[in-house]
């Protein structure tokens, strides 16, 4: 195999290595694989990334964005076969390169979804509800984000070096922020193959990505208010890029997702031969071998009922013993190798520690396939620990060996086990393999507020369960404490790492025009047609309709009961109802009003509305009463663009009585011709 020349990106040309150049050895049997080292101009990178990136990806709207977010996934989702070649050299085998690979691919398509669905087709997203902030409603208030202005700096993990990289940028750049990738060294002629195809898919503005090929150099020095450095590895790197005094002086964003000793409870109810032990058993063996172990999210601690501590150890024994562990491109391979070699002996120095305080109860010496090399390659066996007395033990819950190295250790009851889960102080995620809701909620409330993840997992979770080490791009990812106290993904919420939240104060018509968003009180638009006989792009947000009036009688009202069947005291019962302190008397049903609201506004031709597929928000203020009299204010609220045929309108939809009273209002969701 050609040793590959790892190239960086920088201001949009590609820059050999230069200066001191390492060399990348293969994972498998020590053959140099690839070399790099950066001499870079960062203060020129920083400027690209702020004056050419940064204005190209603001001024498209967060769908233009998610657009090409998913794009992208397409276009290496098309490529991944040479991914995967280059992975094998990891060590990874192909589950585990697919878990890397397809992995991130699928979270840069979920954000794309959500950016489309849950994002506004603007560069302003609005945070949380409308404040009114005086009696009257002429001054109100209102969160909105917009894109930082900065470069978010990515530092990644050299165990996942496309998920890594990929589940980073996806937010960032749905977020409007260029960025500037730096991948661990020990596998990065992966993660610069992906990079290379993500630039030569031409799918991204120039200077909206950057990739740096060894050193960082000066770059967090460069750094200011406006940017962002998210990080992952460990901790003792994470606090050192932390306490950069640049870094400090500025209050640049630092987002950190450092690895942790996360646990996994066998609930007390989960004895052997439920299908929870089973379950449990099966989960753990993965854990420990998916990746060699090398996963931020891998159980380290195992906590066991007592009376099932043999059980579980034989049981994972069993299991491990017929885990082959060889070449990753060889079928029968089920555990590949750790990184390097220089992982391997840290694997082994850390799981030294821990033997310090546990006794091993399975590690084969000679448990690897036939033809490995284990001299240059980076394999180790799995190795399960027992601890006999997790109380006392400090290294257990302090040492992580970043490889397949888990501990069991056994718990008196529930309460036991949530402590001995807390030990680790702070982990990103914790797992409990339970049929008990009552157990799942005490987990949750004793051990909530020390993990960023709970999985729980049973006999009814069944085949969608994603397991205990797989972060999903809808839910956030990282931990407190040990884990960094960061957050990555968690759909939108990852996107606002890189935006800013301002609080805006203004009048209704300021905020209006602000937000392109209708607000209750801003000036509304009184047109000559009726907005439904608008197609979207005639239709003008604050398009109001006032219709006629109508009276709602008893008949009315014994009628609808008597049609749908809703016969509740309120509506036909007078000495029932006045005994309600929130009726007068016999009331109109809710459904009622919202449907002679829509007999008061609907146009019934044919027209640019092609279909109401739902209402949001509705709430009904004032009780009517047999001989109330109501009116609707019908208006735009806000339109989004969908595809090229039809696009989103929501209004607002206003009901008052007679005396000028609103008595229900809702949101009303239509698609309209373009």
């Amino acid at each position: 195999m050609t040793v590959l020349s790892l190239n960086s990106f920088a201001a949009g040309k590609w820059v050999a290595p230069a200066g001191t150049i390492t060399s990348l050895k293969s994972a498998i049997d020590g053959r140099v694989i690839a070399e790099l080292g950066a001499r870079l101009d960062f203060a020129a990178m920083i400027e690209h990334a702020r004056t050419v990136g940064g204005p190209a990806l603001r001024a498209l709207t967060f769908h233009e964005r998610a657009a090409k977010l998913k794009a992208l996934a397409q276009y290496l989702n098309e490529r991944r076969d040479a991914l995967y070649e280059l992975s094998y050299e990891t060590g990874a085998t192909k589950p585990d390169s697919m878990i890397d690979i397809d992995g991130g691919i699928g979270t840069v398509f979920v954000f794309a979804s959500k950016g489309r669905r849950e994002l506004p087709d603007d560069v302003i997203y609005l945070d949380g509800n409308l404040e009114q902030l005086g009696k009257t409603g002429a001054f109100v208030g209102q969160h909105v984000a917009t894109s930082l202005q900065g470069v978010a700096v990515h530092i990644n993990a050299f165990n996942f070096p496309v998920w890594g990289m990929l589940e980073k940028l996806a937010p960032t750049l749905l977020a409007g922020v260029p960025a500037i990738v730096k991948p661990a060294s020990a596998t990065a002629w992966l993660a610069e193959a992906a990079f290379r195809m993500i630039v030569e898919s031409g799918l991204l503005p120039d200077g909206a990505v950057q990739f740096v090929a060894g050193s960082t150099g000066d770059l967090l020095d460069r750094l200011g208010s406006q940017d962002v450095v998210s990080f992952t590895g460990s901790a003792a790197t994470a606090n050192l890029l932390r306490a950069n005094p640049t870094i400090l002086e500025n209050a640049t964003r630092f987002i950190a997702e450092q690895d942790s000793l996360n646990a996994t409870i066998l609930g007390p109810d989960a004895a052997p031969g439920t299908p929870e032990f089973d379950i449990f058993v099966k989960e753990v063996h993965r854990e420990m071998t998916a990746k060699a172990g090398q996963k931020c999210t891998a159980i380290r601690r195992i906590l066991v009922p007592a009376d099932h501590r043999e059980a579980v150890i034989e049981a994972i024994s069993e299991r491990l013993a017929k885990t082959v562990i060889g070449d990753p491109r060889v079928e029968a391979t089920r555990m590949g190798a750790l990184a390097s070699l220089a992982q391997r002996r840290d694997v082994l120095e850390k799981a030294a520690l821990i033997g310090s305080e546990a006794r091993q109860v399975y590690g084969a010496e000679n448990g690897f396939a036939e033809g490995v090399d284990a001299e240059n390659g980076a394999f180790v066996s799995p190795m399960l620990f027992a601890c006999d007395d997790p109380d006392g033990a400090d290294k257990i819950h302090s040492v992580e060996a970043f490889g397949p190295v888990s501990t069991v250790m056994a718990y008196r009851d529930l309460d036991h086990a949530t402590a001995l889960a807390n030990r680790g102080a702070g982990s990103l995620v914790a797992s409990v393999f339970t049929h008990d809701p009552e157990v799942a909620r005490r987990v949750v409330l004793a051990s909530g507020a020390f993990h960023g993840r709970l999985y729980f997992a049973n006999r009814d979770t069944g085949r969608e369960a994603t397991g205990h080490g797989s972060p999903l791009p809808h839910l956030v990812h990282g931990g407190p404490g040990r884990a960094g106290g960061g957050e990555e993904m968690g759909g939108i919420r990852g996107v606002m790492h890189y935006m800013q939240r301002t609080a805006v104060q203004a009048s209704p018509d300021l905020l209006a025009g602000i937000t392109r968003i209708y607000v209750k009180g801003a000036t509304t638009i009184a047109g000559q047609k009726h907005p439904f006989r608008l197609r979207f792009p005639e239709l003008e947000i604050g398009h109001t309709l006032e219709t006629a009036e109508r009276q709602v009688t008893l008949e009315d009202i014994e009628h609808f009961a008597e049609f749908t069947g809703d016969t509740f005291y309120a509506h036909m019962d007078e000495e029932a109802a006045k005994a309600n302190p929130f009726f007068p008397g016999r009331v109109a049903h809710g459904y009622l009003i919202l449907s002679f609201a829509a007999g008061l506004f609907v146009d019934p031709a044919p027209g640019p509305v092609l279909a109401n597929y739902g209402l949001d928000n509705l709430r009904f203020m004032k009780p009517v009463s047999p001989g109330d009299t109501l009116k609707v204010q019908l208006t735009a609220k806000a339109k989004t663009r969908r595809n090229a045929e039809y696009g989103e309108v929501r209004w607002d939809v206003t009901v008052v009585n007679q005396d000028g009273e609103q008595v229900a209002g809702y949101e009303l969701l239509t698609m309209n011709q373009m």
